[in-house]
C-alpha cells in the first residue's frame, strides 16, 4: 500500500483505509457454489404455477433469488444432461449421449469440466449421490458419498448429514454437488413420512402437455406431486443446514431439475415436456430477489457463469452465456435461438432429433422421418399399456399428436404461444412457410458449427445399427451393446 506521506495525516488515515477497503475486496474470497439436482421433474412447483404441488421450499428461495421462466436440458436424460452441465457441452460435442449405465461415453476424460477447474482455482469438491457420467474418473471430485441412484428412497436424511460434514470440513470455497432420487421412478407416494399428507388421484388433474384424462394418470400424477413435496423438505433440510452452519451467505445455490418427469411426451423425446426444467438461482447480495428471467437459457450457461464466480480459468469456445447479467436484473442482449437434442437412452429408443426455439416458435427436426419411434412403444408398453385405446378415443388434435410422435415427418413445427404443449403442427401451414424457413437455416447453421456428426449419414445409420445388433428377439441386450462412435463420429475421411 503507496500512501503519499506528503499528505496531512488524517487525509492520509482516510487514504490508507480506502485502500485497505479496496484492496480486501478485491482479494475476496469467492463464494461458496451448492448445485442441486433433482431427478425427472419438470417446473411443476408451486412457484412455476401448479396449483396442487406444495414446495414451500423452492418457491421460497425464488422470492429470494432469481427464477429462470425459460431454462432447458440440452437433452432429455439423466447422463446426458449432467454431462453437458458439468461440460458446458452439447451430448454430441462431449459424446454422452445416451445413459452410462449402457455404455455411453464422454470421447475424452481430458474434456475441460467445471469440476478440474474449481479444483484449479481452490476449491473443494463434493458429490452427493450419483454422477451418471463415464468415465467417472474424469471428475476428480474430493468428496463423493451416496453413489447409487437411491431410487429406493433409503435413508433420505443422510444427504443433509452428509452436507453438513462437508460444510465444515475446511474454510476454502467449497462447491458440492447434491443430486436426489426424487422424482424418478418408482413414483412412490410416501416413504420416511414425506410428504406428511400426500396427494391422491381425486385431488389433481394430469399434467396438460399429456392431452389425457385417465384414472391411471391422475394416479401417476399425484404421486409425481408427492415426489416433489418430499423433494422440497429434503432440500429445506439442506438449506436450514447451510444456515445453521454460517455458510448461507457466502453461498451461491442453484436448484434444477436434470429433464422432465417420466410421463407421457416428457423424459426421453425432445417436446416441451421433456428438456423445459426449473431453475432457480440465489446469491446473496448478487442476485435480484423474486426476479423472473424470461430470456432462452440452457443448463450449458452455467459452466461460463460460474467460472466467471469462481474466478477459475475459462474454457475457450463453449456455446454457453454467462448468466450474470440476467441474476442482477440487467436486460443483456440475449440469444434468439435456443437449441436441443436427442439420440438415444438405452439401446431402446433410438431415434436422434434436433430442435430450435425462439421466442415463440419451435422446429423439431426427425433424423430418421417416416421410421417408427421406438422410444413411443418403450414407454407406453413399460408404464401405459391401457393408453392405445384411450388414444384412439382422443380429440383429433391429441390423437394426431400421439400418432405424430409415434412415425414422425422431416420436420414438426409449433406455436409456444398459442400451442404451448406442441398439439398442432403447422409445418404444412402455408402462413407459416417464413417462420418454417427460417427456423430450418438457425439449425442447420447450429448444426454446422457446433459440428453435429450426424450430419453424416453414414454415422447415423452405423449407430443405429450398432443399437438394432444387440437385440434378441426384440428386446436389446446390453452384454452385446457394443458401441464405437466415439472412434468414428469425428474420425478424418
Amino acid at each position: 500500500m503507496n500512501v503519499d506521506l506528503n499528505l496531512p495525516w488524517l487525509a492520509r488515515l482516510v487514504v490508507g483505509l480506502l485502500l485497505m477497503v479496496a484492496s480486501r475486496g478485491s482479494a475476496a474470497k469467492p463464494p461458496n457454489i451448492l448445485l442441486i439436482v433433482s431427478e425427472d421433474n419438470g417446473p411443476e412447483l408451486g412457484c412455476y404455477g401448479t396449483p396442487y404441488v406444495k414446495t414451500p421450499v423452492l418457491d421460497g428461495l425464488a422470492e429470494r433469488g432469481v427464477r429462470f421462466e425459460n431454462a432447458y436440458v440440452p437433452q432429455a436424460g439423466c447422463s446426458q444432461s449432467r454431462a453437458a452441465l458439468l461440460t458446458g457441452l452439447y451430448p454430441h460435442q462431449n459424446g454422452q449421449i445416451g445413459l452410462a449405465t449402457w455404455k455411453f461415453r464422454m470421447y475424452q476424460a481430458e474434456t475441460p469440466n467445471l469440476v478440474r477447474r474449481l479444483k484449479q482455482a481452490g476449491y473443494r469438491t463434493g458429490i452427493l449421490g450419483k454422477l451418471h457420467v463415464n468415465p467417472e474418473t474424469a471428475f476428480p471430485f474430493d468428496v463423493k458419498k451416496i453413489p447409487s441412484a437411491n431410487f429406493s428412497r433409503a435413508n433420505l436424511d443422510n444427504y443433509a448429514k452428509e452436507a453438513a460434514t462437508f460444510f465444515q470440513a475446511a474454510e476454502a470455497p467449497f462447491f458440492l454437488s447434491v443430486n436426489y432420487p426424487d422424482a424418478h421412478r418408482p413414483l412412490i407416494a410416501m416413504t420416511g413420512g414425506l410428504p406428511e399428507n400426500p396427494l391422491v388421484a381425486d385431488d389433481v388433474k394430469p399434467l396438460a402437455y399429456f392431452g389425457l384424462d385417465t384414472p391411471q394418470l391422475r394416479v401417476e400424477t399425484a404421486n409425481y406431486y408427492n415426489c416433489l413435496s418430499r423433494l422440497d423438505s429434503l432440500i429445506g433440510d439442506l438449506l436450514a443446514t447451510l444456515q445453521e452452519l454460517g455458510k448461507a451467505d457466502d453461498t451461491l445455490v442453484i436448484y434444477l431439475g436434470d429433464h422432465g418427469a417420466d410421463l407421457l411426451r416428457g423424459k426421453r423425446t425432445s417436446y416441451e415436456g421433456g428438456v423445459k426444467i426449473p431453475m432457480i438461482v440465489h446469491w446473496p447480495g448478487e442476485t435480484k430477489p423474486g426476479h423472473v428471467v424470461r430470456e432462452l437459457v440452457t443448463t450449458l450457461d452455467l459452466m461460463p457463469t460460474l467460472l466467471t464466480v469462481a474466478g477459475a480459468d475459462p474454457v475457450e469456445n463453449l456455446p454457453g452465456w454467462s448468466l450474470r447479467p440476467l441474476l442482477k436484473g440487467k436486460s443483456p442482449v440475449w440469444r434468439r435461438y435456443l437449441f436441443t437434442e436427442y439420440h438415444t437412452h438405452s439401446a431402446h429408443n433410438y431415434y436422434p432429433q434436433r430442435t430450435v426455439r425462439g421466442t415463440r416458435y419451435k422446429l423439431v427436426q426427425n433424423l430418421l422421418p417416416g421410421q417408427e419411434n421406438p422410444g413411443y412403444n418403450f414407454t407406453l408398453q413399460r408404464f401405459f399399456p391401457e393408453l392405445p385405446e384411450v388414444i384412439d378415443t382422443a380429440p383429433a388434435r391429441v390423437r394426431d399428436s400421439y400418432r405424430r410422435m409415434k412415425t414422425p415427418a422431416a420436420f414438426e413445427l409449433y406455436d409456444l404461444h398459442q400451442d404451448p404443449y406442441e398439439f398442432n403442427d403447422l409445418v404444412s401451414d402455408p402462413r407459416y412457410k417464413v417462420t418454417l424457413d427460417t427456423l430450418k437455416k438457425e439449425l442447420a447453421r447450429w448444426r454446422k458449427e457446433t459440428r453435429d456428426p450426424l450430419l453424416d449419414s453414414a454415422s447415423l445409420q452405423r449407430l443405429k445399427s450398432e443399437m438394432e445388433a444387440c437385440q434378441v428377439n426384440g428386446k436389446p441386450d446390453k452384454s452385446l451393446l457394443h458401441l464405437t462412435y466415439p472412434d468414428y463420429f469425428f474420425a478424418k475421411p
